[in-house]
């Protein structure tokens, strides 16, 4: 196995092939911009993919509902690619001139460059391999649903989209790093995302006498108090364990105690055996802070999706390829993210990586992911396609000759 972290890397060889494409590729994205659609939804940006590939000459498969796979090259798979193509249900607020046409519906996490990313990867692998056969082949995968628990991975796994692939790679937009730049990091990048709602019932009365009753109230006051306590003596604290919560509603005057009560929230996790273990726990400690006020609880935990860990290996590969193309200066170290991702789960029984995509312009405004004034600055899309394309490229030069 190659040791990118020690190797002299080569000049670039992918950026001239991607020069040409790009004009066309921000034409499209733009057009996906205009055009967004929601998770499982995605019949017109599916369409729109199968069209372009097969103009180039690629057979892609399309996936059951939305979504599709496409091969590129001839030999063995020597990595797959995954693209997310779903968006949000938010306003649009930029002012774009090709602002979302779709209202209450917004690219607000870059989907629609991580999408164009991989056509453009595809294009430009197909492009090179009639020059020159590439001796390996590519998967690109152009996963829908990524905005809903547990993920549209699942299913795109279930359709078996990673037979034969040795490891994949990804990424994601990140508005907090300037472009022309890659954000990468070895082990947990996000963390472990799970639903908690809690119903509490009972019988209401006068806030005079407490004791006649089920003080619903206090008792979820206690659940939102201890049960995050509880846990952080529970699990291991360098897991990142956290429940935060985001809903908290009962009653509707001073003087009178519900007889119903609701509380929502998330857990995140940044280890993968302490999401699990986390998990049983935190059904347990939620009834043993509600019991000594005789309420009944009713618990709902929707488990979301593991955290992604990215490996040493692959996260090496991104970078060698990312210093070639883009200059040595082009990596940085990125935080964890407590946000979720569906990535995880094609990550579950393969090696893998997810780089962040640097989409801030330098002295610019600063926006955030998930508003709907998010604003991409498109030369981040050409060195996407140049760093991804360029670690697709290495993976084939070292297939087993």
């Amino acid at each position: 196995m190659r040791n990118y972290t020690t190797e002299t890397e080569p000049a670039p060889v992918v950026s001239p092939w991607v020069d040409e494409l790009l004009p066309g590729l921000i034409e499209f994205r733009r057009d996906l911009h205009a055009h967004p659609e929601l998770s499982f939804k995605e019949f017109r940006t599916t369409d729109k993919l199968v069209e372009r590939l097969e103009a180039a000459g690629l057979k892609p498969r399309r996936l059951e509902g939305t979504g599709l796979t496409v091969d590129v090259g001839e030999g063995p798979i020597a990595t797959a690619l995954r693209g997310d193509i779903d968006a949000l249900p938010i306003i649009e607020e930029t002012g774009l001139p090709f602002a979302s046409k779709n209202h209450g519906v917004t690219h607000a996490c870059g989907h629609d460059v991580h999408t164009t990313a991989m056509l453009g990867i595809a294009l430009t692998l197909q492009r090179m391999h009639k020059n020159n056969p590439l001796g390996g082949t590519v998967r690109i995968i152009f996963q829908p649903a990524e905005e809903t628990m547990p993920g549209g991975a699942l299913s795109c796994i279930e359709q078996g989209v990673l037979e034969g692939v040795p490891r994949i790679l990804a990424l994601h937009c990140d508005p907090r790093i300037n472009v022309g730049q890659i954000g990468t990091r070895i082990g947990a990048i996000t963390s472990a995302s799970d639903t908690i709602k809690i119903e509490l019932s009972g019988r209401g009365g006068h806030t005079s006498r407490p004791h006649l009753t089920e003080d619903l109230v206090f008792a979820l006051a206690q659940i939102a108090v201890n049960v995050p306590a509880v846990l952080s003596r529970r699990v291991d604290v360098r897991s990142g364990v956290s429940v935060v919560w985001g809903q908290i509603s009962a009653g509707s005057a001073p003087n009178a105690i519900p007889g119903t009560g609701y509380m929502a929230g998330t857990m995140r996790c940044l280890d993968r055996d302490a999401w699990h273990s986390a998990g049983e726990l935190l059904d347990d400690v939620v009834r043993q802070v509600a019991a000594p006020y005789g309420v009944d609880v009713h618990l709902e935990h929707t488990r979301g999706v593991p955290p992604v860990v990215n490996s040493e290996h692959e996260t090496a590969l991104i970078e060698a390829s990312a210093r070639a193309e883009l200059g040595e200066n082009a990596v940085v170290l990125t935080p964890q993210s407590m946000g979720g991702e569906d990535f995880a789960w094609f990550l579950a029984d393969l090696p893998g990586a997810m780089m962040r995509l640097g989409t801030h312009t330098p002295g610019g405004e600063e926006y955030d992911l998930h508003r709907g004034d998010f604003i991409v600055d498109e030369r981040a899309l050409g060195y996407a396609v140049r760093v991804l394309t360029a670690a697709a490229l290495r993976t084939i030069r070292d297939l087993p000759q």
